[in-house]
């Protein structure tokens, strides 16, 4: 799989006209995927500083850029009814012209659940959540009318190696890691596994994406050689610096 550059503009601390600004930014930079979060809170500094919602965000977004793909990092599975879900991103699908990434997760902030009236449940329950709502999204995307775009990806953020993994087998086309490389390694074996028992051929459907927070010459080649392809650099407000999505974006080029 080809290289691609992300970034996750944080939409916290900030002001939506600075948002925007950064989303102008970054895809002028050349970056190929912007995300923002799923989250009604800041996840760190201030805890109760500003902050905007996901895919309202994502509705403008689609409307406000023309090249880059664009998704949370990832979608809280628990704050929507998965068909509802379904239908906004085919809404934001055709809006952007087929540019949506739907990221999904089991999710784990509990001020969300606890302050938007959620139930938060147990880990458990939120991954068996996830699983019986890949299903009924895929069956309300494909009886929408109009149709999606095209496939829409999907991407799931998560590392637990006995169930998430399983759901990411079942139904990723992209796989978000959390961890160090190590960890990616062992995790990404275990996917393939997963994909082995559920009939798919996880090494090359799958694509492998993580956070990064260092520059290129640090840590790119060992990620590559683990199979990332898609590497995303979080942005937090008011500023959102990119002179590190510069060198990843520098780095990307000089691989073609």
């Amino acid at each position: 799989m080809s290289i691609r550059i992300g970034v996750q503009i944080q939409p916290q601390h900030a002001d939506y006209g600075q948002i925007r600004d950064a989303v102008r930014r970054a895809e002028d930079a050349g970056v190929d995927v912007i995300f923002n979060w799923d989250h009604f809170f800041p996840l760190y500094g201030d805890p109760d500083g500003k902050h905007f919602e996901c895919w309202t965000m994502l509705g403008a977004w689609a409307e406000q850029t023309s090249r880059v793909e664009i998704g949370a990092l990832v979608t809280c599975n628990s704050y929507r009814n998965p068909e509802l879900l379904a239908d906004m991103a085919r809404t934001v699908d055709h809006i952007s012209g087929g540019r949506l990434i739907l990221g999904v997760g089991a999710g784990w902030f509990e001020k969300d659940y606890d302050a938007f009236g959620y139930e938060f449940g147990t880990a458990g329950s939120r991954i068996a959540d996830l699983a019986s709502a890949m299903p009924r999204i895929a069956t309300r995307l494909a009886a929408g009318n109009p149709a999606p775009t095209r496939h829409i990806p999907v991407m799931i953020g998560g590392g637990g190696e006995r169930k998430t993994l399983r759901v990411v087998a079942e139904h990723a086309d992209l796989w978000h890691s959390f961890g160090d490389v190590g960890t990616l390694r062992r995790k990404s074996a275990i996917l393939d596994e997963h994909g082995a028992a559920v009939g798919r051929d996880t090494a090359t459907l799958v694509e492998r994406s993580v956070g990064v927070d260092k520059p290129p010459a640090l840590v790119a080649t060992e990620l590559v050689e683990a199979g990332v392809s898609l590497f995303t650099i979080g942005l937090n407000g008011p500023d959102y610096d990119l002179d590190l999505v510069h060198q990843w974006v520098a780095w990307r080029d000089a691989q073609a």
